[in-house]
């Protein structure tokens, strides 16, 4: 077991090493993608209409849904869908800064989008001290998740995609305020959103406004090695703790799954999934995030309640991540920070976090430092996943607040 954990963080720091000896030295130089400056025309599609799913009346002037036109991944402009709320006081000169808030992981169909949902308390409180301190709160749903036409799944983790709908949004939101609205901006997220922040920080110049910096919260990244650490750290341990673990693994397989089957239709579940678990799995296009991990954690519960062990369970087909798409994707695709970033960036991360371990967090920040990205890498051995925001929400407000006030 040893062995196998070694070679696992071994595969992971390929990347820094690969970064280290790039004899053409490309992290000095701003990726191709960041000279894709947003030139949507009315990039704003309608009227946004009032969100009343959370009560924010009492912090927020306008609580909106706002329909905007992006690049989408394909690279045709699409259709997506952010929160928008802004702030009771009136707009300074210079207008409102704007703060982009990237969530977490909630699936990858329309109905996941956070714009059709109630809020996490925790998420009110933090947009409302945001809120108090007079910025714009932008909250993107992501490229295809709460989109209007129901035609595109969300690609999952892509960064790039992630990263558009954030600037994508932003700009929308300056063109919908106008004078209202400053050119400055931060990216704050968790989870799937730190991650979604970093890439923000990446494709920050397609916006072509004052990007001041990134806060992410214990976000994804390394995700191959987050799903085999995953797998290897309750192999021994009986199907009580076993369930939660795989259920949580298969869970995020299947929605990146999804994902990728929307610009490749060929991909199959059952080549990821063994029967009948694929079937399971497929759900990922139609349910969110919670109900399928308990689909997943039930499906195991049953078997090893006649069993009385998940030896022999059909969970994924060995040797998935070596599918070219898939290699792709969770070696380039997804992963931030493999450009040098020039501007802030504050990370926080826990050292008790079982959804996005902090080896993988770890080898996040190694591979900014070997191209030469400087971050503010704040850990804690007591954090959690979710206690790594919660418990910084104040920390996190002030990081935003000193980003944007730095000239």
């Amino acid at each position: 077991m040893k062995k196998n954990v070694l070679t696992v963080l071994m595969l992971s720091s390929g990347l820094i090493l690969t970064a280290c000896n790039d004899s053409n030295n490309d992290s000095e130089r701003p990726p191709s993608d960041n000279i894709d400056v947003n030139h949507i025309k009315d990039p704003v599609v309608g009227t946004p209409t009032a969100y009343s799913l959370t009560d924010m009346s009492a912090i927020a002037a306008d609580s909106v849904v706002l329909t905007y036109k992006m690049k989408g991944i394909s690279g045709n402009e699409v259709q997506a869908t952010s929160l928008v709320f802004t702030p009771k006081t009136a707009a300074p000169a210079g207008g409102w800064p704007i703060v982009a808030w990237a969530h977490g992981t909630t699936g990858v169909a329309d109905i996941c989008a956070p714009s059709r949902n109630v809020m996490n308390p925790a998420i009110q409180s933090m947009i409302a001290k945001f809120l108090a301190l007079g910025y714009v709160v932008v909250a993107p749903d992501y490229e295809g998740l709460g989109e209007p036409g129901n035609k595109e799944l969300h690609p999952f983790l892509n960064l790039k995609s992630e990263g558009y709908s954030i600037t994508d949004a932003v700009v929308a939101t300056r063109n919908w305020l106008g004078n209202k609205a400053s050119s400055k901006w931060v990216a704050v997220g968790h989870s799937q959103g730190g991650q979604a922040a970093l890439g923000a920080a990446q494709y920050a110049a397609r916006a072509n406004l004052d990007y001041k910096g990134t806060v992410a919260v214990a976000p994804a990244s390394h995700l191959g090695l987050i799903l085999s650490a995953g797998e290897l750290s309750v192999a021994n341990a009986p199907p009580a703790k076993q369930i939660p673990v795989y259920a949580s693994l298969d869970t995020f397989t299947a929605l990146i799954t999804a994902g990728l089957r929307d610009t490749n239709p060929n991909l199959t579940y059952n080549q990821i999934f063994k029967s009948p678990t694929d079937q399971i799995a497929q759900n990922a296009e139609t349910v969110c995030y919670d109900t399928l991990g308990q689909q997943f954690g039930v499906a195991m519960g049953k078997y090893a309640a006649m069993n009385g062990t998940l030896n022999g369970y059909p969970r994924t087909v060995d040797g998935f991540m070596s599918l070219p798409v898939v290699k792709t994707f969770l070696d380039k695709d997804s992963q931030a920070l493999q450009v040098q970033i020039k501007t802030p960036i504050t990370i926080y991360q826990g050292g008790a976090d079982t959804t996005v371990p902090i080896v993988a967090t770890n080898a996040l920040n190694a591979t900014a430092q070997a191209f030469g990205t400087q971050v503010n890498y704040i850990t804690n051995p007591s954090w959690d996943h979710n206690t790594a925001y919660a418990l910084n929400i104040d920390n996190i407000v002030a990081d935003a607040k000193e980003m944007l006030s730095a000239r």
